[in-house]
């Protein structure tokens, strides 16, 4: 593994144009039943390119997805950074049809995505890298509560880091990805895509602590890309990091200290959990179920062939052309997923033309 592939995503960007000059081009399975992947109690119909996206509007490399209580999916991409008037949150309904669209402030940027409820009142939360540089409270309509920088009092960040962002990358750069909620308001903010570190706010969004520092030993990361409050039945809440440069995850206690890492994965990206079952979205190239016991139940659509090349070679993305690359029932880049409250399973993938494919449970 080229180590050196994995230390930055512009590191790991650079390789996109070569891997693009001679695509893999793959035939869809086609089958008079609908597809069903998983095994036991975890199969899953799947549905690709479930969402209904007007003509008027474009996919532009999805990242990240949430759902509300009414199970109206959201839908973040990065943005082109020249297209400044096009909305980077897409919103749809439970069948797939859209409903509205907004957040032309991440353009360029766009990354993380959660909705968080707060007494009567749900929120969307988005963190944006690139030039943005930013997370931000939303209401669901767009509306924006607040949007902060680069915590300073922090001590990591270069000078006016907080108040003149550009698209600069380095560990004294702020690339916020992904956050975790407690139950009193607070949060924290994975810095994965700058300094390496967790944030720690309160539920006023005031900056009180972090952990973690760039390296490859127990609770130091190599891109802190995912991260989550792991409160299933009969544990003791703990915060779970994809460290996903270094292939696996990581636990800590509530302050911060190390508690247990597992290895095993290629790039895990994000998690996200349903019951006692934890949902790991690897961005190369397959969507990983754990039991209450953080054994794997399943891992859905890997294609093998893809998996191997990167364990071989490094990191190669490959952001393919709509049809091209695509096998019926495997991913190529999953970048986040999320359940909904039946279970379903909705995965947004890391290509430049956008997929959401909807995994509905059948099982």
């Amino acid at each position: 593994m080229n180590n050196r592939l994995l230390q930055s995503r512009r590191a790991f960007l650079a390789t996109t144009a070569a891997a693009l000059a001679a695509p893999r081009v793959l035939t869809a399975q086609k089958s008079d039943k609908q597809l069903v992947i998983g095994a036991g109690e975890h199969r899953y119909e799947v549905h690709h390119n479930w969402a209904q996206l007007p003509a008027q509007y474009s996919w532009q490399t999805t990242h990240n997805v949430a759902v509300d209580r009414d199970q109206n999916l959201y839908v973040i991409h990065e943005g082109r950074e020249n297209l400044k008037d096009h909305p980077s949150i897409f919103v749809f309904d439970p069948q797939g049809k859209f409903i509205r669209a907004f957040g032309q402030q991440f353009q360029g940027g766009g990354h993380g995505l959660e909705v968080r409820t707060e007494g009567k009142e749900q929120f969307l939360w988005v963190t944006a890298y690139q030039q943005v540089k930013s997370f931000a409270k939303l209401t669901l309509k767009g509306e924006t509560v607040w949007q902060k920088y680069a915590p300073m009092d922090s001590g990591v960040y270069l000078k006016d880091e907080d108040t003149k962002p550009i698209k600069r990358w380095g560990r004294d750069a702020f690339m916020p990805t992904n956050y975790a909620f407690l139950p009193d308001g607070g949060f924290y903010l994975a810095d994965g895509y700058g300094s390496y570190r967790v944030h720690r706010y309160d539920k006023d969004g005031k900056w009180l602590a972090k952990f973690g520092e760039p390296g490859k030993e127990n609770g130091q990361f190599n891109t802190p890309h995912g991260i989550w409050l792991d409160d299933r039945p009969g544990r003791k809440p703990s915060v779970v990091v994809c460290d996903r440069a270094n292939k696996r995850l990581q636990w800590f206690t509530l302050e911060g200290k190390h508690v247990k890492t597992l290895d095993g994965f290629i790039l895990p990206a994000n998690i996200d959990t349903h019951g006692d079952v934890m949902l790991v979205p690897d961005l190369s190239a397959r969507v990983t179920l754990l039991d209450k016991d953080d054994k794997v139940i399943t891992h859905l659509g890997e294609d093998p062939e893809w998996r191997a090349a990167v364990l071989k070679d490094g990191m190669k993305l490959r952001r393919e052309e709509k049809g091209e690359g695509w096998v019926s029932g495997k991913f190529l880049h999953p970048h986040d997923a999320c359940f909904d409250a039946a279970g379903n399973i909705f995965v947004a993938e890391w290509v430049n033309t956008g997929r959401v494919t909807k995994l509905r449970k059948v099982s």
